[in-house]
């Protein structure tokens, strides 16, 4: 039997080395932050950190989880919001402290978090969930040092958001198991750093919160344009390609509102206490589905 232990230490291994020698690749690791500025692959990041707005009127103190070179941080900072970078490797977080990207940050592992209960008011978790181990206990350390929520924006899960593909995938197991991995070829998907990529659902996060007693959820499904085209990184961008990426995202939509098919990606807030009337106005405003959750009667 494989020793779990050894797995999980040598996954963190490998993710702090990949931080620390991610410059020797011929890019400027920081790249996001500087040249990158005004380009699509930006503006796709701003479409994501856009569904923050609501809780921004919430005023408080962020951790970001998983924010390799502070851009997550960064942007909080320049929406007026007090924000600390966390990432298991601080190599990169060290160059963006000093080049005055961000103000504070920590190294830390998301699975084992070395702060007290509730040190912040928002956690925040943008696309490095699929890259932990044990990811669910990172979920339960950002609930343990956030006092308000967590937020976590991550690929979802397609075959538990669509009945359909759940249906389908059902089927194809009857009638030959391992037929669908070979229809669906990245069934079973991991990244060149090491990891299995986890994607995240609705039910799943709703779980989470009804089994400790959390009074909310909300969720609103995002579509992005996803290639690897280095167009995405011109500045300016040209606007025949831009249009071109509006419109892969606005078909995508349309097949989603008809229940075609799940959104790409998920935003998840697991709420520990109730939001303010007009946060979640807001929330709803910008597409959120907000979910009080029934308190448990036989654990009051």
């Amino acid at each position: 039997m494989p020793d779990q232990t050894s797995f999980t230490e040598r996954s963190y291994q490998l993710h702090a080395e990949h931080l620390a020698h991610i410059d020797r690749q011929g890019r400027d690791p920081l790249e996001r932050l500087t040249t990158l500025k005004n380009s699509i692959h930006d503006w796709r990041h701003e479409r994501m950190y856009r569904l923050l707005d609501p809780l921004l009127r919430w005023n408080g103190r962020w951790l970001t989880i998983g924010d390799g070179i502070g851009t997550d941080a960064h942007w909080l900072l320049g929406q007026g919001a007090d924000a600390v970078a966390s990432d298991i490797g601080d190599a990169l977080l060290k160059r963006a402290q000093k080049e005055g990207f961000i103000r504070e940050y920590r190294r830390e592992n998301a699975e084992c978090i070395q702060l007290p209960d509730n040190s912040f008011d928002f956690a925040l978790c943008k696309e490095a969930y699929h890259h932990f181990p044990r990811p669910f206990l990172a979920v339960y350390e950002m609930l343990r040092v956030a006092r308000r929520a967590i937020v976590i924006i991550e690929p979802q899960d397609p075959l538990q958001q669509s009945a359909l593909l759940l249906l389908l995938s059902n089927m194809l197991n009857r009638i030959s198991p391992g037929a669908l991995q070979r229809i669906w070829k990245n069934q079973y998907s991991f990244e060149e750093v090491g990891n299995y990529v986890y994607k995240i659902s609705e039910r799943e996060m709703e779980k989470v919160a009804m089994g400790i007693g959390l009074p909310a959820v909300a969720f609103c499904g995002l579509n992005d344009y996803v290639k690897e085209d280095p167009e995405l990184c011109r500045v300016p961008p040209r606007p025949a390609f831009w249009n071109k990426v509006k419109r892969h995202i606005a078909f995508k939509n349309l097949l989603c509102r008809l229940g075609l098919i799940p959104y790409r990606l998920l935003c998840c807030i697991i709420f520990k206490e109730k939001a303010p009337a007009d946060v979640i106005a807001a929330l709803e405003a910008k597409g959120f589905r907000y979910v009080e959750l029934p308190a448990n009667p036989y654990a009051k």
